[in-house]
């Protein structure tokens, strides 16, 4: 089972208020159902791939209006095959519009529903779940590619969710085009949590959580692991050319250049070929009795290059 068929369930498992299941019924009527008339009256007609959707667009239907209406499953006729879930709707269509914001006698059909569907914050958000069951869809936390989307067929209603969503958190969504779609999207991982939670994923957003700190965590010790490797590499070729100059005075009999810090430089940096600044400085406290800084160990080892150089 992918994730995103984890979410949908148990979004789609949850028990709502009817306020509530109305807001989230709106949004799944707008974005999977086509209308009809037949014999003057309205046909509604509900479409989708996934069984999740439609299971829970009858159980709305039957929650709220007491429907008599049947889940029927046909496959496509294009190479994928997929089942395709459909509801007809032929009782009282135009009240259940009318009911979930989605019509009205002077402007009919409308392309979001209206203020009082979403005006409270528990129906704002269940609406905004309801567009996640009907065409959302979310990366695995095992993916380092944070990505939670809703595929919507209209500029102008991606606006409204983007606008809904960021009127209950700071979510950040983004739209892009992908083909003919409308994609909302949002990215940081942070707040992909906060909209599971949002829209009443709350075990798959500890899930999420719980595999992307793991995930994470791990990574995070994999990069300490490569900077320390990466800084060892540096230590060693900078302790290797110095010691090259060092060779090049000794080779040259040129010793008697150096002064008598220079000097003892020289000499644990022979002695310690391997050894890092900060070991370097340890070793030449504990042999002369007083501390060296790193760039006052630094600066004499400059002018030891300098000298051999000048050879």
């Amino acid at each position: 089972m992918s994730f995103t068929t984890e979410i949908k369930q148990e979004i789609s498992y949850s028990e709502l208020k009817n306020c509530c299941a109305r807001a989230e019924l709106s949004s799944l009527i707008q974005l999977t159902s086509s209308l009809s008339i037949v014999d003057r009256q309205f046909n509604l007609l509900v479409r989708s791939e996934n069984p999740t959707t439609a299971k829970r667009i009858l159980a709305l239907l039957k929650k709220l209006y007491k429907v008599d209406t049947k889940l029927t499953i046909s496959k496509k006729t294009n190479l994928r095959k997929n089942n395709v879930y459909t509801l007809r709707v032929k009782e009282n269509v135009k009240h259940i519009l009318i009911d979930l914001g989605l019509y009205t006698e002077n402007k009919g059909l409308l392309t979001h529903p209206t203020y009082n569907i979403v005006s409270k914050d528990c129906c704002c958000r269940a609406y905004i779940a309801g567009a996640f069951i009907a065409y959302g869809s979310c990366n695995p936390p095992t993916n380092s590619n944070y990505h939670l989307e809703i595929s919507l067929g209209d500029i102008d209603y991606a606006n409204f969710l983007v606008k809904l969503i960021s009127r209950v958190d700071n979510f950040e969504p983004k739209i892009s085009k992908r083909r003919n779609r409308y994609i909302v999207y949002i990215k940081r991982a942070d707040a992909i949590a906060d909209f599971l939670k949002l829209i009443g994923a709350q075990e798959c957003c500890l899930n999420f959580e719980n595999i992307r700190i793991d995930r994470d965590f791990v990574q995070s010790q994999k990069r300490v692991e490569n900077c320390y490797i990466a800084n060892e590499v540096k230590t060693l070729k900078a302790a290797e050319e110095q010691v090259s100059y060092m060779n090049k005075i000794k080779k040259a009999k040129k010793e008697d250049k150096l002064d008598e810090k220079l000097r003892a430089i020289y000499d644990l940096r022979l002695k310690y070929q391997d050894a890092s600044l900060n070991e370097l400085a340890k070793y030449y406290e504990k042999k002369f009795g007083y501390k060296i800084s790193k760039s006052g160990l630094k600066h004499r080892l400059n002018k030891i290059e300098a000298i051999a150089k000048a050879l």
